[in-house]
């Protein structure tokens, strides 16, 4: 008989300093986001401490109070009175500390120092960020780009291993090495750049494949370059809008990053053109440059797209951050001139029918021509479904084609391609107005017979 094995309970603290720039609301929601980082990786965040200084001290982070303060608690260890209601009871076995998480990024010696102070193990804001990103790529690229990104972070912290390893793990003899007592951490930084080196160039042919393989993809839907891009903050709903568009089984969790590979999906029903919409991983305030970096290729469907749909959680009170957050970088990756709706989502959280009224009445008068929804209305994802087709039909034409009747096998990519606003029958064929973009129209009048497209209309209108 199988024992079902129960996962032992995590617990974690969590540490700021609120600088004198930095509102009080600007650093709840930081807070605030940490504690969701830290139930993505499945800790249980037990005691916030925060201080207030004017600059980070340059040994631990914290000042000396604070962390005898720090100190003290974990030292007690967790208590029942710590849990929040409907927690598991206590095993004598699970009252200590896993993790000290700090809100910002720290250097290496004031991680050592701190968790030398403290009798805990330490993350730092981008830690914790990226051992999310490496718990949740799936495909081979998004693991090569989180490896070099982790890789990048740990390369300056290896100095401060070795101090930890002591003396002994600081050398080693001439035989073998590079010369009389090269150093375990010069080895280490050396393989460290060698094996970004070498994900580096695998990225850049899993880019060229994917490129190829794109191009190919759209040349045999019959497909323009672009498409619909979902951006904005991570947790803003965009995967439940995704399948709501796209009518697709899409990953939605209830957690910081549960999307990092792109997904794509046709806009269903399908519309002429048809469009694809794609979902992008989550921004998040103090994204890793690294990670900014390495994961373009998983925001670079944003770079290609016609039109960015800018999902924010209309229920979230700091949504102004999160507008900022996407904002900025969208301009770091070069996808501030693409075409953009801001779609207010979760509109449904915001308290009762007429509370909802009031905040889609300000936020459509502060943002005009912003979309106010819930991705869970039918009827409000369907007005959003025409809007998106109505973007991509204003560039197409009206237009008249003849097919003649030796020629019906065409039939099928006129409705393909085109959307048919009349269709009447002749004595030479069937005549159809359409509306379509220029080239395929273009394309479909070469196939058909050119003598008597003569008789075709000489005039386009949009």
């Amino acid at each position: 008989m199988q024992t079902e094995v129960k996962e032992k309970p995590r617990y974690a603290l969590v540490a700021s300093v609120q600088l004198p720039d930095v509102s009080d609301i600007e650093f709840e929601a930081s807070l605030a986001e940490l504690s969701e980082l830290a139930k993505t990786l499945g800790f249980q965040v037990v005691q916030t401490f925060v201080q207030k200084r004017s600059s980070f001290d340059r040994t631990a982070y914290l000042g000396v109070g604070k962390l005898e303060e720090v100190s003290t608690f974990v030292n007690r260890g967790v208590r029942s009175g710590d849990l929040e209601a409907g927690s598991p009871a206590l095993d004598p076995d699970t009252v200590e500390f896993d993790v000290l998480l700090v809100d910002h990024e720290i250097s290496p010696s004031q991680a050592r120092n701190l968790e030398l102070a403290v009798g805990c193990p330490v993350m730092d804001r981008t830690m914790v960020i990226l051992e999310i990103f490496h718990r949740n790529a799936r495909s081979r690229a998004a693991r090569a780009q989180v490896e070099i990104a982790r890789l990048g972070y740990m390369a300056p912290r290896l100095r401060e291993a070795a101090k930890l390893a002591g003396p002994q793990g600081r050398q080693r003899s001439g035989m073998g090495g590079r010369g009389a007592g090269e150093s375990h951490t010069e080895l280490d930084r050396r393989k460290v750049r060698d094996r970004i080196a070498e994900l580096q160039r695998e990225i850049i042919a899993m880019e060229l494949e994917r490129k190829t393989q794109r191009a190919r993809r759209l040349e045999r839907q019959g497909l323009g370059l672009g498409g619909v891009s979902l951006v904005g903050y991570t947790n803003a709903g965009k995967s439940t809008l995704m399948r709501a568009l796209t009518g697709s089984e899409v990953l939605v969790a209830n957690k910081l990053f549960a999307t990092l590979d792109t997904t794509v999906r046709a806009l269903y029903p399908e519309s002429v053109p048809r469009v694809l919409v794609s979902d992008t991983v989550g921004f998040i305030k103090n994204l890793p440059h690294g990670l900014v970096a390495s994961f373009k290729s998983t925001l670079e469907e944003a770079l290609d797209a016609a039109l960015l749909l800018h999902v924010i959680d209309a229920s979230d009170p700091g949504f102004q951050r999160q507008l900022e957050v996407t904002d900025e970088v969208l301009q770091e990756i070069g996808a501030d001139e693409v075409p953009r709706i801001r779609v207010f989502n979760k509109i449904d959280h915001v308290g009762d029918e007429a509370e909802q009224a009031a905040w889609t009445a300000e936020l459509q008068q502060r943002y005009p021509g912003c979309v106010v929804m819930s991705a869970r209305r039918p009827e409000e994802v369907a007005s959003l479904h025409a809007t998106i087709v109505s973007f991509f039909q204003q560039d197409l034409v009206e237009d008249e084609l003849l097919l003649p009747w030796s020629a019906q096998q065409l039939r099928g990519d006129i409705y393909s391609h085109c959307q048919v606003l009349e269709e009447r029958a002749e004595e030479e064929g069937s005549w159809f107005r359409v509306r379509g973009e220029p080239e395929k129209l273009r394309s479909l009048r070469e196939q058909l017979n050119p003598g008597v497209q003569g008789r075709e209309k000489e005039y386009w209108e949009v």
